[in-house]
């Protein structure tokens, strides 16, 4: 069995414990839709907000969701000079036996523009699949 890393990231409007829960929880299960992967596969996952974000711990979305049993962890993310604001990162580690390429890593809304050639390739993925 092969551990993986899966990244996604998510902005938010408004620092709201709702909105930073529900966003987060949109990102999850986007993480989870796209790799396919069971709770029981997951090690750990690793939350980051900017520090315009502390209405709420993205990890409790996770908790919602029922996946409870593996670790959790939130932290802030360093503060950079001209860096995206209001931004939830999500790091997932599971086992798996997939390879690095089969792995679907998520950005959403205005997180895009963080890794710009991953959202090109889904996109890519998603036209080639509705063709």
């Amino acid at each position: 069995m092969l551990v993986r890393g899966i990244r996604g990231a998510i902005t938010v409007n408004s620092n709201t414990k709702e909105e930073i829960i529900e966003s987060t929880k949109e990102l999850l299960i986007a993480l989870q839709r796209e790799n396919n992967f069971n709770i029981d596969d997951i090690i750990s996952i690793f939350f980051s907000a900017t520090s315009d974000l502390n209405a709420a711990f993205p990890a409790q979305a996770a908790r919602e969701l029922g996946w409870d049993r593996a670790p959790l962890f939130d932290m802030q993310e360093i503060e950079v000079l001209g860096s995206l604001p209001k931004c939830i990162r999500i790091l997932i580690q599971i086992n798996c036996q997939k390879n690095q390429t089969e792995i679907k890593h998520c950005y959403l809304r205005g997180a895009e523009i963080l890794r710009k050639d991953l959202v090109k390739e889904t996109l890519n993925l998603k036209e080639s699949e509705s063709k």
